[in-house]
């Protein structure tokens, strides 16, 4: 744009100005650019160095998203089941923090939170106190403006195919609407986020199908070392059942019939192990316990809290005991059946209130079928060494009739000392009948 040969000093100066302003937005543009594309290239090498460490991914993403949106709050929210929970928070006083630590969001409510989770809508909200959420009097809508002070609000969800793992939202105590860049950014980091998400969830699934190959390679270590003794098969099998599934105690029971017997404990309180060392168990198909739930044929049960559900509530003082004494509220159990006849069951406890995993319910049912294959070598051994001791006993006794011939009383000594023996029992006598008398 140069000059003309006819214009004035003050049209060139114009010029110039304008030439000035439009390097400066040019500029501007150019440090916006680069201040995104660095804290992309920041955010992805904390992904690529920390891989499965989400916490630290989200704090750098929102401090960025922060920064860069010259926004006040920023939060991440995480889908854990049927509830949205707030993951990392930056920017808030801890009085905020605290509240949002706490809050657990339905996701099928009649929030934003949700409905950005479900409909994987973006939402921005100009002022907080304008939405319909504040005016009914949501808790989280209210504290959020009243309290915090929030005023314009970003919401962008993260999705993976067809799944709401949660979203990224940021907040300004002001009333000023997000630029489209800004709204593309927070969504550009959304996109790695979920990236991030993607890689924990395999590196997660590895580590623990590895250890979960581990454990089961260690119990049947246990078991192949250790034929026909099951107390150390169930003690190992308890202790990877309770880490890999973040249990506090154990109990692996026996059956007979309606009568569950304790066969082995792990980390079970002591008091509450007190009550079970009394005496076996005794339960009902028609009982709404776990073991009874067991003996009614189910193939797992799942006890959210067991201090509020009527089952437990009642009379019995194992089950009291279990709730007062061992502190159990979230249960899990598996039955140990072998060709349809009930052996037992193992089954694992939280002292608070946290729901297993489907995950660890079924490693907690291959923890099971191991039991069995235990419990079956262990029959097996039984049966053989048994067969085998009563097969000696009658061979001694026929050798010492051969070597006594006429001669009864070493047989019968033989005789009652093998019946000891392979009875189990203290004394005994053998009688001969004489003219209608036992002598």
């Amino acid at each position: 744009m140069c000059p003309t040969p006819g214009s004035t000093l003050a049209d060139r100066d114009q010029i110039k100005a304008d030439l000035q302003r439009q390097l400066a937005e040019c500029r501007a543009e150019r440090d916006e650019a680069l201040a995104r594309e660095t804290a992309m290239a920041e955010v992805l090498q904390v992904i690529n160095f920390s891989p499965g460490d989400l916490a630290r991914v989200f704090d750098t993403m929102l401090d960025k998203a922060l920064q860069l949106c010259s926004a006040d709050y920023g939060v991440s929210w995480i889908r854990d089941r049927d509830v949205i929970r707030a993951g990392a928070i930056r920017g808030a006083a801890e009085e905020f923090t605290d509240f949002l630590l706490q809050e657990r969001v339905p996701v099928n409510a009649d929030m934003l939170v949700a409905r950005a989770v479900r409909e994987r809508s973006v939402i921005h909200l100009r002022d907080a106190k304008d939405s319909e959420p504040y005016r009914r009097g949501v808790p989280l809508a209210v504290f959020s403006a009243d309290r915090a002070g929030i005023r314009t609000i970003l919401m962008v969800p993260l999705w993976r195919k067809d799944e709401g793992l949660g979203l990224l939202t940021i907040y300004r105590r002001e009333v000023r609407l997000f630029s489209e860049k800004e709204i593309a950014l927070v969504q550009s980091f959304a996109a790695q986020a979920v990236i991030a998400m993607e890689n924990a969830r395999l590196i997660t699934e590895t580590r623990e199908a590895l250890e979960q190959q581990t454990a089961t390679a260690e119990v049947l270590g246990v078991i192949n070392s250790s034929p026909g003794d099951l107390a150390p098969v169930f003690d190992a099998m308890l202790d990877k059942a309770l880490e890999l599934c973040g249990a506090a105690f154990g109990t692996l029971w026996t059956c007979d019939g309606d009568l569950f017997h304790a066969a082995a404990l792990r980390r079970v309180p002591a008091a509450y192990a007190e009550v079970l060392a009394r005496g076996p168990v005794r339960s009902s198909a028609e009982s709404r316990t776990g073991l009874g739930q067991i003996l009614a044929g189910k193939p797992f049960w799942h006890l959210l809290d067991a201090a509020v559900d009527p089952a437990y509530q009642g009379d019995h003082p194992a089950l009291r005991a279990l709730i007062e004494l061992g502190g159990a509220r979230t249960m899990a159990g598996v039955p140990l059946r072998k060709d349809g006849i009930l052996l037992g069951s193992i089954t694992i406890y939280r002292q608070e209130v946290r729901p297993f995993s489907d995950k660890q319910i079924a490693l907690l049912q291959n923890f099971a079928a191991q039991a069995v294959i235990a419990m079956e070598n262990a029959r097996l051994l039984t049966e053989t060494r048994e067969a085998l001791e009563q097969q000696t006993a009658t061979a001694e006794v026929l050798r010492v009739i051969n070597s006594s011939p006429g001669d009864l009383a070493p047989v019968f000594d033989a005789i009652l000392e093998n019946a000891h023996r392979l009875c189990g029992i203290d004394f005994g006598a053998l009688q001969l009948q004489d003219a209608g008398k036992f002598r």
